[in-house]
């Protein structure tokens, strides 16, 4: 430094190496110590400047902090440490004759950590957001809020203030804005090459409209135009069909007509004023989607139709592996009390051969009962399948409560386990195979018992119940050939239970409708099978085909899903 250089006593000096100085050494900066000498450290850096610019850096020798009294400044000393240090004295190579020095390295190391870095900023200019970006990131879910809030950011625009709502004009302006910048974003093609008067090429999606442009807004030209009719229904706004603010127009047309169906929210939405492009399909989308119409009127879940269980595709012995279920009641006569009577019936898994036997009422005892008959009648079941009925669920229980389970496999088997299988609550489809055998009995059963009410007793409605057995196992299995006079006889349930090829022969001579009111019972027990013969060879035989639902595959309801419960147990409106 030059010899009339000063450093005042407020300032101190920091040995540092700075990138400003192009990696040629070292130099001091400085700090004031408070505010007064801020003109001092002004005229320092000043000094230092001039050093730096009438002096060159190969001239610079390297002092190291042993050396450097300033670091005591900075660093601190005591008062025991004063004397002994360079501060009083100044630095000893000063007072030698000749200067041991030590040359500077001028170039600087990768990662020097005294090396200021130095920081590139860069600058991106971005346009501002449209009042069409703002309002779809409002996230606003309502076609008439989307309107009052843009009649409230126009009114504030104009410099108008209030808090009242905004009135009939502002809200058509408002409507009137947002269906240009709909158009705009869609159609910007068009409405360019109208307002230039040119025509549309046949490739634009709304050149079959006839479009026209009236206050810079795309309506409908079509052939209404000497309709005695409003011009918003001559002349409807054209609206793209993939937009958020076309979907808050259709669902503000579709509360409109109370969630009703595709025809009327798409002739509202044309009451309104707006023609959408492909709107039908658009419509229909949208009314799939609607949470209200899905709760009100969507089917329940169905899925694809299982494959068949084991037990109904392996041959086993007759009603090893079963399913029953009760139907009724039948209404009878012992003397003068009238009494309830039911029907247990049985189907044998693999061939859909059946077994009925009569119930006094849908207690537990009298079904124990009936299936202590037919375990008696057909031997050992192993498996019995069923819905959920009160019965059947209270004489399960009761086995497991009265019985052991050794003692249980005994009574109900012989001596083999039978277990009851016991299908999902309301879900009678499960049991198809019963219940379709159900179906065909019971239809006939109560139409035939119509011509004789009051006429039967117990022991003719058993034997009705097992004539009819024996009529609806005779049925073929197959009807693949049986308009083939060249095939074999074709193979019927009893064949595989009696074993004989014949069928059973009613009894010899002809019953007539006068058998009904004659005292031999068991000729109006044949009379009555004689139409349920007949009737059941018209209504079921010939109607024997493949079942037509449950053939496509489904979303399985999945953990998360939200979903409604019907329940048809509810009152009416709940």
């Amino acid at each position: 430094m030059p010899p009339d250089f000063d450093i005042p006593k407020c300032i101190e000096l920091h040995h540092f190496s700075d990138a400003s100085t192009n990696g040629y050494g070292q130099c001091s900066y400085i700090r004031t110590t408070n505010e007064e000498n801020v003109h001092c450290a002004l005229l320092f850096t000043n000094r230092v400047q001039m050093i730096r610019d009438v002096t060159d850096p190969c001239q610079w020798y390297y002092v190291d902090t042993s050396n450097n009294p300033v670091d005591h400044a900075s660093r601190g000393l005591r008062a025991t440490e004063i004397q002994k240090s360079s501060w009083l004295t100044g630095p000893v190579f000063l007072w030698q004759h000749q200067l041991e020095t030590v040359s500077v390295d001028t170039e600087l190391q990768l990662g020097d950590p005294e090396v200021r870095s130095a920081r590139t900023l860069c600058t991106k200019v971005t346009s501002s957001p449209s009042i069409m970006d703002l309002l779809l990131k409002s996230r606003i879910s309502s076609w008439t809020r989307m309107v009052s809030v843009t009649a409230r950011l126009q009114r504030l625009s104009n410099g108008i203030k209030g808090t009242h709502p905004p009135t009939v004009e502002e809200r058509q302006r408002a409507e009137l804005t947002l269906v240009k910048l709909i158009q705009h974003s869609a159609f910007l093609d068009a409405v360019s090459a109208m307002r230039s008067s040119e025509s549309l090429p046949s490739s634009n999606p709304i050149h079959p409209l006839d479009p026209v442009l009236q206050d810079v807004v795309l309506r409908v030209g079509g052939r209404l135009r000497n309709a005695n009719i409003s011009s918003a229904q001559k002349h409807p706004i054209i609206l793209p069909k993939c937009n958020h603010f076309t979907r808050l127009i259709l669902q503000h047309a579709h509360i409109l007509v109370h969630h009703q169906g595709r025809g009327i929210t798409h002739n509202k939405l044309g009451s309104l004023g707006y023609w959408i492009i492909g709107g039908s399909k658009a419509v229909a989308d949208f009314i799939r989607q609607c949470v209200l119409c899905r709760k009100l009127r969507k089917p329940t879940e169905i899925q694809k139709m299982a494959d068949l269980p084991k037990d109904r595709v392996e041959p086993t012995p007759p009603f090893t592996y079963c399913g029953m279920d009760c139907f009724g009641p039948f209404l009878l006569k012992n003397g003068r009390r009238e009494a309830k009577r039911y029907g247990l019936l049985f189907t044998w898994m693999c061939s859909r051969a059946i077994h009925i036997e009569m119930l006094d009422d849908m207690s537990t005892d009298s079904f124990i009962n009936g299936l202590r008959c037919f375990i008696a009648i057909r031997g050992a079941v192993r498996q019995i399948r069923s819905d959920q009925g009160s019965n059947f669920i209270g004489a399960r229980n009761e086995f497991e409560r009265e019985l052991d389970k050794g003692k249980v496999v005994t009574f109900l088997a012989e001596g083999q386990w039978c277990d009851f299988v016991l299908n999902a609550p309301s879900s009678s489809h499960t049991g198809g195979v019963w219940e379709r055998q159900i179906r065909t009995v019971r239809n006939i059963l109560d139409s035939v018992l119509s011509l004789a009410p009051g006429r039967l007793d117990d022991a003719s409605l058993r034997t009705l119940f097992y004539e009819v057995m024996s009529i609806v196992n005779c049925r073929p299995l197959s009807v693949s050939e049986i308009d083939n006079p060249d095939s074999l006889e074709p193979l019927t349930p009893n064949h595989i239970l009696t074993g004989k090829i014949t069928s059973p022969l009613p009894p010899p001579g002809e019953f007539v409708k006068e058998d009904l009111y004659i005292r031999k019972l068991w000729g109006r027990v044949q009379y009555l099978l004689e139409q349920f013969w007949s009737r059941w060879k018209r209504e079921y035989l010939a109607q024997i085909t493949l079942r037509q639902k449950w053939h496509g595959i489904r979303r399985n309801i999945q953990e998360g899903d939200i979903v409604l419960v019907k329940d048809v147990d509810l009152p009416r409106n709940q």
